[in-house]
């Protein structure tokens, strides 16, 4: 895709539960002087009661929520950024369908980690019990068009400057550059 197709105001940030998904799109963000729009805040309560169960969601259960996100980041007046496991290309392809040349970044994880990250993590609804199953439903964006893969083992600060350096490669011919990657470095 070329940069002059790929959207340049919202921005999906995806990955497995644990991978850091939250904290990476508050970053970037704020820098980017955008909004933030945290999926998990949008499921409907009997995904949520589901999750707290240990019942892994199927389709049928992700696609309204998915239709609500897609209408959220499309509707916003500016540049927004979007927290979405996104596992499946289908549920990527049902946001770009919303949001025409939507970028986004994969929070690449592997099952150790994202195990050992959950059952540290209390206040979450996501049962640990489910990291496998998520696995199991990751079909990797990478290669796809508009995609960019960070570790989810390194440092925030230097995941937010790598996103924030492609987002500024790909940018569209003559737009202006929102920030510089140094811009991303606050803790």
């Amino acid at each position: 895709m070329a940069p002059e197709t790929l959207n340049a105001r919202q921005l999906l940030v995806m990955g497995v539960s644990g991978c850091g998904k939250s904290t990476l799109a508050a970053r970037l963000a704020q820098g980017l002087g955008a909004s933030l729009i945290e999926g998990d805040d949008h499921h409907p309560a009997a995904n949520v009661d589901k999750m707290r169960r240990g019942i892994a969601l199927e389709d049928a259960d992700r696609l309204p929520w998915l239709g609500v996100l897609g209408a959220l980041l499309a509707a916003s007046t500016g540049p927004a950024v979007l927290t979405c496991s996104a596992l499946k290309k289908s549920y990527r392809d049902r946001l770009r369908a919303a949001v025409p040349g939507l970028r986004i970044v994969f929070i690449e994880l592997d099952l150790e980690e994202a195990t050992r990250r959950l059952a540290a993590r209390k206040d979450h609804f996501f049962n640990p019990r489910l990291v496998a199953s998520q696995f199991m439903a990751l079909e990797s964006p990478v290669g796809e068009e508009g995609v960019f893969r960070v570790s989810a083992m390194l440092p925030q600060p230097e995941q937010a400057r790598a996103v924030a350096h492609w987002l500024q490669s790909t940018a569209p011919t003559g737009a202006p550059l929102v920030f510089s990657p140094s811009e991303l470095a606050f803790p």
